[in-house]
């Protein structure tokens, strides 16, 4: 065989062969990641994104505070290039997210009525007129939505004290699906929340699903947001959790996955009393070393070779952005160089896909 044909069978074939190692290959479910909005000006992201992933959420453009920061003021622009981006990659769109049950998430005007605070009737019909606007303009482009997001509560309160709470109480989240679903019945509509799997919220999460379902509310899903930290995975928790979801014939998806490997919970305790020190900390500049990248990658296999016994319950599981040079994580809490995803910051597969990959391609559900 002439030396210029060997070499084009073999690009030929390790080509069939990469094509055949991706996440959107391999997974059961969705394999779906959270982007930046501008990813339609980025076209070096697009072979990774397109190769690896069938679903896209956007990181902000739909979010209430950008696309209707004032009562007058609608602004598409971004969300419908966003849309029509996906389209073109023959890529699914999760919507993120219509109620974002934090008062410094909500714009300041849907509180208010003139001078006053707003009373029940006025919150609700403008949380009914948005939903049905966003929505409806998005039907049959986005095939999933986080229609409430961030609303149960921290300690020992049931859910978040915010204007939701204290202008319309508890009723504000069923009517925010009851509406989606007139807007589009054809959409998975998802209740979407951080750390739902841990002791303590978990009851409360099921507490709000059975008070949703005695409703009847259209509740498909439940996100489990999945922002781990790297040796503090909870995998008892989150295995408690997936068997209570599956009790109630409730599907999940992981909304939002990464594992940071600069642990950041000492952040928030003791009266944030650690966060001038914790500033300075940046231990990964100059690149993440081998055993931390390999201790990553045993906890990602160990992860996934959990979500593989209960692929039955799982629709979805959703890194949180494409690689680490993109991850939220590099800013939050505070600025750092992390490396909290499958790929580098050249797009480059990390110990933690080989990883993923091989707990994915171990064998189905066993617990069905």
């Amino acid at each position: 065989m002439p030396r210029i044909s060997l070499l084009l069978l073999t690009l030929f074939m390790s080509a069939i062969v990469g094509a055949a190692e991706t996440l959107r290959q391999v997974s059961p479910w969705a394999a779906g990641v959270g982007l930046a909005d501008r990813i339609p000006d980025h076209p070096e992201d697009w072979p990774l994104l397109t190769a690896q992933f069938s679903h896209v959420t956007p990181e902000n453009c739909m979010k209430p505070a950008s696309l209707r920061p004032t009562e007058q003021a609608w602004r598409f622009d971004q969300a419908d290039k966003f849309v029509a981006f996906a389209k073109s990659k023959d890529l699914k769109v999760v919507g993120h997210c219509l109620v974002w049950a934090k008062d410094d998430r909500t714009p300041a005007w849907f509180y208010q009525d003139g001078a006053a605070p707003a009373s029940k009737e006025v919150l609700l019909a403008r949380m009914k007129s948005y939903i049905e606007t966003v929505v409806g303009r998005y039907r049959g482009k986005i095939s999933e939505w986080d229609v409430v997001n961030e609303a149960l509560g921290e300690g020992k309160d049931y859910l978040r004290d915010s204007g939701w709470t204290r202008i319309v109480g508890e009723e504000f989240i069923a009517l925010a699906f009851e509406y989606a679903h007139a807007a589009d019945p054809a959409a998975l509509l998802t209740y979407n929340d951080y750390n739902n799997e841990l002791d303590g919220r978990r009851e409360k999460m099921l507490r709000l699903l059975a008070a949703l379902n005695a409703r009847k509310a259209p509740v498909h899903a439940v996100g489990l947001q999945g922002h781990y930290e790297i040796d503090r995975v909870p995998y008892e928790a989150l295995e408690k959790t997936l068997i209570a979801l599956r009790g109630i014939g409730m599907k999940v998806v992981v909304s939002e996955l990464d594992i940071d490997v600069i642990p950041r919970g000492r952040w928030w305790a003791d009266g944030n009393i650690h966060r001038a020190e914790m500033a300075k900390i940046n231990p990964y500049a100059d690149g993440c070393p081998p055993v931390i990248l390999a201790r990553q990658a045993e906890q990602y296999g160990r992860l996934f070779k959990l979500f593989r016994k209960y692929d039955d319950v799982i629709a979805r599981i959703s890194f949180w952005n494409l690689h680490d040079g993109q991850s939220w994580l590099n800013d939050f809490p505070w600025k750092r160089v992390n490396h909290p995803l499958l790929f580098d910051r050249q797009g480059k597969p990390k110990p933690s896909f080989d990883a993923v990959v091989k707990a994915l391609s171990a064998g189905g559900a066993t617990g069905k």
